[in-house]
């Protein structure tokens, strides 16, 4: 059942990889120094001081660069990649006692597939929001973006359960909306 819990804040956690790379890697720090996360064997890097400070600086660069139109569109190019991979190490820290074949194919396959394909809908709606508004609702999106990452973030290491459910209805949005036949024009 532990393990089952773990992929679950796993899972939670790598879809917020997507909005925000280092948010959910800021988070699991501190939970871990709050002694309420511990981590899978050869993942206690993350809980460390020098990666918790990392990771919050490395967080601010990225919240203030998503606030400059265009350099957001420039960050998507970098983010989508380590979204996958950050994605693929929150799930493997997360998942338990298991063999580490099970580990990285759960890793690969729930974190960095759901980190990607959050990141990948966030990507399609600010290239949609560049193009309709020459970028100027762009910081209104990174504004959504940002608080989906934060509360994703809480949720998943409170409610990881609630998380992997809201993730499910996440996705079937999404897949319903970008898999919608556009309107035919006659």
């Amino acid at each position: 059942m532990e393990e089952l819990l773990g992929l679950f804040i796993g899972i939670g956690l790598s879809a917020t990889c997507g909005f925000r790379i280092f948010v959910p890697l800021l988070g699991m720090s501190i939970a871990h120094h709050a002694g309420a996360l511990s981590f899978s064997s050869g993942f206690d890097w993350i809980g460390s001081w020098p990666a918790t400070i990392t990771f919050g600086v490395a967080m601010l660069i990225e919240i203030a660069g998503y606030y400059i139109p265009w350099v957001d569109n420039l960050l998507d190019t970098i983010a989508t990649p380590a979204a996958i991979v950050a994605g693929t190490i929150v799930t493997a820290s997360m998942v338990g006692d298991v063999s580490p074949f099970l580990r990285w194919s759960l890793a690969i396959i729930a974190g960095g597939g759901i980190a990607g394909l959050v990141q990948g809908s966030s990507v399609l709606i600010r290239g949609a929001s560049t193009v309709s508004t020459a970028g100027l609702a762009n910081p209104l999106v990174s504004t959504g973006e940002l608080a989906a990452s934060i509360l994703g973030t809480l949720i998943s290491l409170i409610l990881p359960t609630v998380a992997v459910i809201m993730v499910v209805l996440l996705l079937t949005y999404m897949l319903r909306r970008f898999m919608r036949p556009s309107p035919s024009t006659s």
